[in-house]
């Protein structure tokens, strides 16, 4: 039984409406983002892969990683995409002390300049993300959500399926969660190429996150 879903449910958009969990349709764009990174080979690879469709996206990078890969963090912005902090350490809100998690959020801040925040698992306490919200640059933080996951990081699911999961449930204004790292790079490397060619056969765009909000 897996303990996430596919497709996020209304009521929980409805429970919190101050989360960004898809952005109104426009021009028929969707908004694809990657977590975990930046990795050294994986996330060139999706650059790459991007820069042959024409599409941009949103990178939520961990803040210990950007310290270590610099020059890939540089090559996602240098290459016209967005990024957002995804914590230093990659913490589970609900699991951590909120002053822990607040300060892990500001330390990855040191490296990621920015005012999009994802929260790994997506578990984040209320108070955290007011805190993280108003410590955001220009006070105005946001935390990004989904309503696509593809499920990439999964290994009980095939590639297949996790295309599946993205084409099924993708509509105008989405956002859409992959992971650029060794984890997901399997289902990964089927599902990408495939979801690009698939949606932009469609008639779909693909925005950064902060071109919208």
């Amino acid at each position: 039984m897996h303990k996430y879903f596919i497709k996020t449910p209304w009521i929980a958009k409805k429970i919190f409406p101050f989360y960004v969990w898809s952005v109104p349709a426009e021009d028929n764009a969707v908004y694809l983002t990657f977590d975990d990174g930046p990795h050294p080979t994986i996330t060139p690879w999706v650059l790459d892969l991007l820069k042959e469709f024409d599409a941009k996206a949103t990178f939520f990078c961990i803040g210990k990683n950007v310290e270590k890969y610099p020059d890939v963090y540089q090559k996602i912005i240098s290459e016209g995409h967005a990024t957002g902090n995804h914590t230093y350490h990659h913490l589970n809100g609900w699991k951590t002390d909120d002053q822990n998690y607040v300060d892990d959020v500001l330390k990855a801040a040191q490296f990621i300049k920015s005012n999009l925040f994802r929260p790994p698992y997506g578990r984040i306490k209320a108070r955290q993300a007011k805190k993280i919200v108003d410590a955001l640059p220009t006070n105005n933080g946001k935390i990004i959500m989904w309503d696509v996951l593809s499920a990439d990081f999964d290994s009980s699911f095939s590639p297949q399926q996790c295309l599946k999961h993205v084409l099924d449930n993708t509509v105008g204004g989405s956002i859409i969660v992959f992971h650029d790292s060794e984890k997901a790079f399997k289902n990964l490397s089927y599902v990408l190429p495939e979801t690009l060619k698939s949606l932009k056969r469609e008639g779909f765009c693909f925005k950064r996150l902060d071109e919208a909000l």
